[in-house]
């Protein structure tokens, strides 16, 4: 079984995430990567600046490699932004943005109701 180590050297297998998560990844999500693709570049007005979409199939163990279910449960990642902070979904489909260093839920910032509200900001011409 494939497996990585928690920052603490603790064994994980990658199936862990996908077996507990609770919170399904969005339709538009995948609609969206579907007609664009992963994108990576900048948003409108720099608010919230950098995106970088994770591929679907990889958010599991990226989810496990920072220990989102140890450090916000409530939220799977599902990008990141270069700078240390990763975007995070909630039940409800809400995007959030979520420090890496200090990461606890209570440090989630809301930035959209939804990834297609968010995805409206990506500066498509621009990928």
């Amino acid at each position: 079984m494939l497996s990585s180590k928690t920052a603490f050297g603790q064994e994980r297998p990658f199936t862990f995430l996908a077996q507990t998560m609770t919170i399904a990844l969005p339709d538009d999500l995948k609609h969206f990567i579907a007609e664009h693709g992963l994108f990576e570049g900048f948003t409108r007005d720099d608010s919230p600046g950098y995106v970088e979409l994770w591929a679907v199939e990889d958010i599991p163990q990226e989810n496990i490699a920072i220990e989102m279910d140890v450090y916000a449960p409530r939220f799977v990642a599902f990008a990141g932004n270069g700078g240390g902070e990763v975007f995070a979904f909630d039940i409800a489909g809400a995007v959030y943005m979520i420090p890496l260093i200090g990461m606890e839920a209570e440090q989630a910032i809301r930035i959209a109701d939804s990834f297609a509200e968010f995805a409206e900001t990506f500066e498509l011409d621009a990928a």
